[in-house]
């Protein structure tokens, strides 16, 4: 049987890819192999945002070429081949992101498939989260520009699912386990704007691509669902209602930047200081349980010690529930590259440094105001006897905190508990099993 070693970098949507390319691959006859000595070909699928990982894909092809000898590239990277030529020029071939039929070609070149799919049953779906959450790809590319993302000349314009694609696929998943779907897309109050909104079958309803008619639909499956990287726009607030109703798990992940206007229209972003926070407190007024994420950028050419201030007032401000700071970092092809008042290396760290702290204090803040209060927590594993770890509406995994359970033993994996929170530290809580 042969077998294909698979090393996925990147993001949830390149995960997403990732699961596409094996599921075909499994289909086709081939298996997967967890080491490189195993397998008779490596898939590498990259990741080509910003500089750090465009040198984290390469270590990665450079590692399996050197344990294994035959490589093919896929992703983000792959959308820049001459990058990949010029320090492996031994790779079997390279294809873009979503590439999945060039992948199978080129996999099928060196290693025949082992099986006529027409022939016997498609296998499932390959998966790589474990099996009580998935993440969700709604549309595929973007219609933005901000300066200082290539995303767009890596995965083209905006793409949108049908709405009735996407909700069979959130029911076969619900159906063989999923208890937590987790939305994405590159802009997810974008989606359905290049279809014009157009309505698609699911069984015998017809639902419009447009995100809250697909929520309204998606929340019968009675699974959590989760929105990520959602753009501050004002028909965001016909979504808060599902929330409050509790349709649809009361958190944004809204990826600001910044504060500075002045900085946000370098970056051809929208909004500033006071819009934030007036969307912000709009929001919060029809759900005040709402869990905000952002993610900012310091350091941006340009960014004077005033720009930063500006936003080191909002963070204390906008008390935002979950932050991620990032310091500028040039991509080949971006446009913010050009700009002047490129901020040394030494001053992005401090930057991000000082505003982690002041965000440090907002997290346990707020972390210590859920002492007390009983959270319903989703099980993600069980380390030892009387203990699980999980996550609470306000927890996204592998970027938000975790809550720690004192059970009563009968906790499984995958299934929702209640808790009653006893503690609280900057990231992470803790409590008991109701």
């Amino acid at each position: 049987m042969a077998k294909i070693g698979f090393v996925s970098l990147g993001c949830p949507k390149a995960l997403v890819d990732s699961e596409q390319i094996l599921s075909r691959l499994k289909a086709l006859g081939y298996e997967t192999s967890s080491t490189y000595e195993e397998a008779e070909l490596v898939v590498v699928n990259t990741c080509g945002f910003i500089t750090p990982a465009i040198e984290e894909s390469l270590e990665a092809i450079g590692e399996a070429l050197r344990e294994n000898g035959k490589v093919v590239v896929t992703g983000c990277l792959g959308a820049r081949p001459e990058v990949i030529r010029e320090r492996y020029p031994m790779v079997l071939e390279i294809t873009g992101p979503g590439e999945v039929e060039r992948v199978l070609e080129a996999v099928q070149a060196v290693l025949p498939a082992p099986r006529n799919p027409l022939l016997d049953l498609i296998p499932p779906q390959v998966k790589l989260t474990p099996r009580h959450y998935a993440y969700l790809k709604l549309s595929e590319g973007c219609d933005h520009r901000c300066s200082f993302c290539i995303i767009p000349k890596l995965r083209g314009g905006l793409r949108s699912r049908d709405a009735g694609e996407v909700l069979a696929e959130a029911a076969r998943l619900v159906a063989t386990g999923t208890r937590e779907l987790i939305l994405i897309a590159q802009d997810l109050s974008a989606y359905g704007v290049d279809l014009r909104h157009r309505e698609s079958f699911w069984g015998d309803r017809l639902v419009k691509a447009e995100l809250k008619d697909l929520l309204s639909h998606m929340a019968e499956l009675g699974a959590w669902i989760r929105l990520h990287y959602v753009y501050p726009y004002p028909h965001v607030r016909e979504l808060l209602p599902l929330m409050a109703e509790g349709k649809v798990l009361p958190y944004l992940d809204v990826p600001l930047q910044h504060a500075s206007e002045r900085i946000l229209r370098l970056m051809r972003r929208p909004g500033g200081y006071q819009s934030h926070l007036k969307t912000l407190r709009s929001w919060r007024e029809v759900v005040p349980g709402l869990c905000v994420r952002s993610s900012f950028i310091v350091g941006f050419p340009g960014e004077t010690e005033e720009d930063f201030q500006i936003l080191l007032d909002f963070v204390q401000e906008a008390e935002l529930d979950r932050v991620g700071v990032f310091t500028y970092s040039p991509v080949e092809g971006a446009e913010a590259n050009a700009l002047e008042g490129h901020v040394p290396e030494e001053v992005k760290e401090e930057r991000k440094a000082r505003l982690m702290e002041v965000q440090a204090e907002i997290s346990l803040r707020k972390n210590q105001s859920f002492v007390g209060k009983t959270l319903e927590v989703l099980v993600d594993e069980l380390p030892e006897p009387g203990l699980a770890v999980g996550r609470s509406y306000r927890d996204s995994p592998g970027i938000d905190g975790l809550v720690y359970v004192e059970t009563d033993g009968t906790a499984r994996v995958g299934e929702r508990i209640p808790v009653r929170i006893t503690r609280a530290d900057t990231y992470d809580l803790y409590g008991v099993q109701v």
